[in-house]
């Protein structure tokens, strides 16, 4: 990729004050583009983006937080999918209320977030939508029954939105990453009774022997979100670390 390639295009990242989503809207800002993230907390947001104060769980935020970016910048051509919220727990540990919620974040909110951003996306000659999954839709992880289910949830969702909206240029795919080492990670680490052993244990886990960095899940996004990835739609990349196809 080059810089400059997105050039013109408006991108707007969801979840994108930290983690991941923050270095996917630095990498999308040095790229040329403009860039706007959404987030519940806006204080970590990359400089040289516009912040917007966000909860992807409410409809009404939403449309509102989708229509100042529009009105902001003029366009809307790239949206990344990346809030979501984390579960721990066999199939018996979640409250029903905590099965609402974080289906809600983790699937209902790209519906709302797409939904708010169609009419926008259509007038785009280069459109495109980012959704982040994770590679436990994929294998089985023990303790993660209900995030498991979420991002299912979101491969299936990725699939048929790129069904939906192929004949309307619209290029739909997914990211799945391993275990990465982000600030949400830092805090479950932080919160066992031996930390530097979980950690370990965490990047044991993973075939390369490390966790997955949130820049290097980043760059993976960018790439599916590139208009030189035109031809690209309908897949799920695995940015895993050999997590879900290798065993050594």
């Amino acid at each position: 990729m080059t810089a400059g390639e997105f050039d013109g295009l408006v991108a707007l990242v969801t979840g994108g004050a930290s983690g991941i989503g923050a270095a996917t809207a630095a990498l999308l800002r040095d790229k040329g583009a403009r860039v706007a993230v959404l987030d519940l907390d806006t204080a970590g947001a990359p400089p040289g983006v516009l912040a917007v104060q966000c909860d992807v769980a409410d409809s009404a935020a939403v449309e509102r937080s989708v229509t100042s970016v529009v009105e902001y910048f003029g366009s809307l051509d790239i949206v990344i999918n990346n809030a979501g919220v984390s579960a721990i727990g066999d199939v018996s540990a979640n409250t029903d209320d905590e099965w609402h919620h974080v289906l809600d974040v983790n699937v209902v909110a790209m519906a709302r977030v797409v939904r708010a951003a169609l009419p926008h996306l259509r007038a785009s000659s280069h459109a495109a939508i980012v959704n982040t999954c994770s590679a436990v839709a994929f294998v089985g992880v023990r303790q993660r029954a209900l995030y498991s289910a979420s991002k299912g949830a979101v491969e299936g969702l990725t699939l048929a939105m790129a069904a939906d909206h192929v004949r309307e240029g619209i290029r739909v795919n997914a990211v799945a990453p391993g275990t990465a080492s982000t600030p949400w990670v830092d805090r479950l680490l932080a919160g066992s009774e031996t930390p530097e052993e979980a950690r370990a244990a965490l990047n044991d886990r993973q075939p390369l022997g490390r966790m997955v960095t949130a820049e290097e899940v980043a760059h993976a996004i960018v790439h599916l979100a590139s208009p030189l990835s035109a031809s690209t739609t309908g897949i799920v990349l695995r940015v895993d670390a050999g997590m879900t196809t290798l065993r050594i």
